[in-house]
């Protein structure tokens, strides 16, 4: 089968079948954090890690099928805080340097001396992240939907820059915060989502999640639903904790800032160009000067892993990769 072919294809006509972890584990980090990590497809096979979104989205047994699983080592992992790691929703001792030091340590464990690094979105921020501090540990890699932790990016999807273009659905968002607040909405949500109220904290918890979620893909045609209470808590707290600190980073644009310390390694960047939560110019900024990018622009899809030119374009590159 062609796997570039036919975009309006169903997404899944693109993925490998199911495939079950071989080896499941919680591992101690620090600061009283257990993670979640799992392998499957081949223990031999070359090893790809994959960085899930959000902060806070937690990995998932769709994310697996993404490589073939007959020559990919495929390592899963719940970030601090998130999914099956534990504490969960929790923000203490954590931020992107913990992180990194977790990535590590799990390579250490799993005895890995080097790997592909997959990640999209908030996952693709992290994928950048650890390879500009650990440049020697990465093969290369393979990035969906940029996101930089700019402070214009999060001026653009916080402050109205894409309610602009879903106006019903930015009011469903602001609609929770006082008028008086609006001009700073993280801010406002931030003091929601750690009110100390579990039922305030749910109830914003799924008004910033629901946001997020409604743009990710260009089908959306409708109220997506609400999200599980637990899940959104702990999504939105994580979420909305990294923004407040702007990721961590020493500086605005300290991704760009460090780019040199990568461009030797190979990468695909694979950004839709109607992304409305990440928009292009982030991966467009990315990959310029970058000689060993390859940036693929997709017409008429979105954000989200699951649109179908995305998905094809990701299981694409995996399998040049093999």
């Amino acid at each position: 089968m062609d796997r570039n072919a036919g975009q309006k294809r169903s997404a899944s006509a693109f993925l490998y079948p199911p495939v079950e972890p071989f080896d499941q584990r919680m591992l101690d980090v620090s600061d009283g954090h257990r993670i979640y990590v799992e392998q499957s497809g081949h223990p031999q096979g070359r090893p790809v890690v994959v960085f899930h979104g959000g902060p806070g989205g937690g990995c998932s047994p769709a994310m697996r099928r993404f490589f073939d699983p007959a020559h990919y080592r495929i390592i899963l992992f719940d970030q601090r805080g998130c999914g099956r790691s534990r504490p969960h929703a929790s923000v203490e001792a954590n931020t992107t340097w913990h992180l990194v030091a977790d990535i590590e340590r799990i390579r250490e464990v799993l005895g890995i001396g080097s790997w592909l690094v997959f990640g999209g979105s908030w996952g693709a921020t992290l994928a950048l992240v650890y390879a500009q501090a650990h440049p020697d540990r990465v093969q290369g890699l393979i990035l969906r939907g940029v996101f930089l932790a700019m402070r214009s990016e999060l001026d653009w999807f916080y402050g109205g820059g894409a309610g602009q273009f879903f106006p019903d659905l930015w009011e469903q968002f602001i609609r929770p915060i006082p008028e008086g607040e609006r001009g700073d909405l993280i801010a406002a949500y931030h003091r929601r989502l750690f009110s100390g109220d579990y039922a305030e904290e749910a109830r914003h918890g799924r008004a910033w999640a629901m946001w997020e979620n409604a743009l990710a893909s260009v089908d959306y045609d409708g109220f997506p639903g609400e999200a599980p209470a637990d899940y959104a808590r702990a999504f939105s707290r994580l979420e909305n904790h990294y923004f407040t600190h702007g990721a961590f980073l020493e500086e605005d644009g300290q991704i760009l800032r460090d780019s040199r310390r990568i461009e030797h390694i190979p990468a695909v960047i694979v950004q839709g160009r109607m992304d409305m939560i990440c928009p292009p110019v982030s991966a467009w900024r990315l990959a310029r000067g970058w000689k060993r990018a390859d940036l693929r622009l997709i017409p008429a899809a979105g954000h989200a892993l699951s649109e179908p030119g995305i998905t094809a374009a990701l299981v694409a590159a995996m399998d040049r990769l093999r």
